[in-house]
């Protein structure tokens, strides 16, 4: 059975036509290298080489090979790359999930230099509420996800700060409170309320009404969406106020007006989930990112 290393040998010679000037190249001496020719030569069956006093000549038989052990060494030299690059995390996929609001704040410079660092990785990102990444995760359907805990079940799963992030409150431009600069979240005890299911999202659900139970009043829901930027885009066209990611306040700033929520529990922390299985390569890169 012909060897790569036969192959190389031999890629040398061919290239050389010179046995002295081939073994020089490959750092060896010459009596084992015209021993490898001459195996080559009983493998195949025919003689590769015309040898002369001073030259050497190529056969049919010696070019042909020449040109496929060419492909053959290049290939091969190829697929050890590509293995040290997977091993390396510098190729392959990762599959990132996360809730609307972390775009807006560290997630998306995490990402940059991610992509700056391994432009080779193929990154599929997918916005998703913290429950839809929980049950991907248990899945094997992404390698990461960012969310907001608690979870109901953290049985398997890994989770790290990741972000800090902040309440605000949001209104549609056109309502009447839009103007009053210390806008209080009393202040809408009576106005109708847009929000997201408790079950996609039971700890930011939760700590919003608590919030709100602390100002007095239980908001009275007219509608849900089931991710942030619903949520958002209903407030936008009047359908009522809500109490939303202070890191969002950008989104839609010409229907909708943002007042901060500085009072105590209005802060958040987002966090990454993992699950307990050996990360990929590319994964553990990317966490490696994160928490620099």
């Amino acid at each position: 059975m012909i060897d790569l290393r036969q192959l190389r040998q031999f890629i040398a010679v061919a290239e050389e036509l010179h046995f002295h000037r081939a073994a020089e190249r490959l750092n060896m001496s010459q009596p084992p290298l015209t021993a490898t020719v001459r195996r080559l030569e009983e493998e195949i069956g025919t003689e590769l080489l015309e040898r002369g006093n001073r030259v050497i000549r190529l056969t049919p038989a010696g070019k042909a090979l020449l040109e496929h052990a060419l492909l053959t060494v290049e290939q091969a030299d190829l697929a050890v790359t590509a293995a040290r690059d997977a091993a390396a995390g510098r190729t392959g996929t990762l599959r990132l999930t996360y809730v609307g609001s972390a775009m807006y704040g560290r997630l998306a410079e995490t990402v940059r230099a991610f992509r700056r660092a391994f432009p080779d990785v193929r990154l599929e990102l997918k916005e998703a509420t913290t429950a839809a990444q929980v049950a991907t995760l248990r899945e094997g359907l992404c390698d990461i996800a960012v969310l907001l805990p608690p979870l109901p079940d953290d049985t398997g799963l890994h989770m790290s700060a990741f972000d800090e992030d902040r309440f605000a409150i949001a209104l549609p431009a056109s309502h009447s409170l839009a103007a009053k600069r210390d806008l209080a979240l009393s202040d809408l005890a009576d106005e109708p309320f847009v929000m997201w299911p408790a079950a996609e999202g039971r700890g930011f659900h939760h700590q919003v009404i608590q919030l709100c139970a602390t100002a007095g009043f239980v908001p009275q829901v007219v509608q849900e969406a089931h991710q942030m930027h619903g949520v958002l885009a209903l407030v936008a066209v009047e359908i009522g106020v809500s109490v939303v990611p202070a890191s969002m306040t950008g989104f839609r700033a010409a229907e909708i007006v943002y007042r901060p929520l500085d009072v105590a529990g209005s802060d958040f922390t987002l966090f990454l989930c993992r699950s307990d299985e050996p990360l990929s390569a590319a994964a553990q890169n990317f966490v490696d990112i994160a928490s620099r």
